[in-house]
């Protein structure tokens, strides 16, 4: 299977248009007509998982950091970096790297991290704004059908949990053709009457384009009435951070219990104790502490994330626990979750999860 078809299969499962402006997500190096022999799993694509990837002949490595991220304008070899990727390049090794589209996947990291602390009701914390569109197209009453199978295989009408979502509504269209018009129906000089059909659907914006040239090839018109709207809803099934509640609450020190436990931590940086029950937890993985008010405004009783500074624990303003997992230790499940979504997706070629360590963090306790 070529290189760009599993990109393209990879993608139906994790968008990578819904990652942030600033991240450098996708295809970092290879060839896309090159052949996949086989994919390696792994959070950060160092110089020794390209090692384990050329002994396992795994000539791509599905990463979640992208190695190249900013400033790269040479590959000498200097510093870590480089060595990985022209260790890579040298052996026809490709490197695909997916993380904030990742992070901003209903089911991606921060969904593993609220399925190991058994949360319910998970909703996302962070909502993507502005990323969605609504399409209203005119189209003749019996081709209705035809031009609305077009578009949800193109990928519109999901919304949440359910797909295939439109509203028709019936009425009369009229038009006249002019010269030079080759029309579906009707004759030149003659306004015609039509039983048409006022079709609306909503979409994610990064679709606009595949979504309108599927309606446009099965709509019979030779010009096409539709409107494209941009809407201020937000996509509450996309973004940053979670939350959810657990089964039962607890007070503060068995949560934490539970925490280390679950992530298997030897340490927890948090605020000070409120003296309260935990019951709705936020979370963010990675570095999050652009979530605290969020969180709050949620009714957070805690908040999970990493890298959080001196200041951000005041944020807590003694109504909620915020709590320092550690960056890696917050995204610990994402190679598993990764290994099982391409396990599913593929059949033919084997799929391997690294066993290298890219953690660079360790603790003396």
């Amino acid at each position: 299977m070529k290189l760009k078809t599993v990109i393209a299969k990879i993608e139906e499962e994790i968008s990578i248009r819904q990652a942030e402006d600033f991240d450098n997500v996708g295809l970092l190096c290879g060839v896309y007509d090159r052949d996949v022999s086989g994919i390696l799993v792994c959070h950060d694509a160092l110089e020794n998982v390209v090692d384990e990837a050329i002994e396992r002949n795994c000539n791509l490595i599905v990463c979640f950091h992208p190695i190249i991220f900013s400033g790269l304008k040479s590959l000498t070899g200097k510093n870590y970096v480089e060595r990985a990727v022209l260790k890579a390049i040298e052996n026809k090794v490709a490197i695909y790297a997916v993380h904030t589209a990742f992070d901003n996947d209903f089911y991606g990291v921060n969904h593993g991290i609220c399925s190991q602390l058994g949360l319910k009701n998970m909703k996302i914390l962070q909502p993507k704004e502005n990323n969605l569109k609504q399409l209203t197209v005119f189209v003749p009453k019996e081709y209705s059908e035809k031009v609305k199978e077009a578009m949800f295989l193109a990928g519109a009408g999901n919304i949440g949990f359910y797909d295939e979502c439109s509203f028709t509504v019936s009425g009369k269209g009229t038009f006249r053709p002019a010269e030079g018009a080759n029309p579906f129906s009707g004759q030149q000089g003659i306004r015609e009457n039509a039983d048409e059909d006022m079709i609306s659907v909503i979409f994610e914006g990064f679709k606009q384009g595949q979504i309108v040239g599927a309606m446009k090839a099965a709509h019979p018109y030779e010009e096409v009435a539709y409107q494209v709207y941009s809407l201020d809803n937000k996509n509450h099934h996309s973004g940053l951070g979670m939350y959810g509640d657990l089964e039962e609450e607890m007070n503060e020190k068995d949560f934490l219990r539970l925490v280390k436990e679950k992530f298997g931590l030897e340490v927890i940086k948090h605020s000070s104790f409120n003296n309260k029950k935990i019951k709705r937890v936020g979370v963010l993985g990675g570095s999050g502490a652009s979530g605290i008010r969020s969180a709050a405004s949620r009714k957070c009783d805690a908040y999970l994330t990493g890298d959080l500074k001196y200041h951000d624990y005041f944020l807590a303003e003694s109504k909620m626990l915020i709590c320092d997992i550690g960056h890696y230790e917050s995204e610990q499940f994402v190679t598993q979750q990764l290994f099982e979504i391409l396990s599913q997706k593929f059949s033919t070629f084997a799929i391997s999860k690294s066993i290298e360590k890219t953690n660079p963090v360790n603790y003396f306790i």
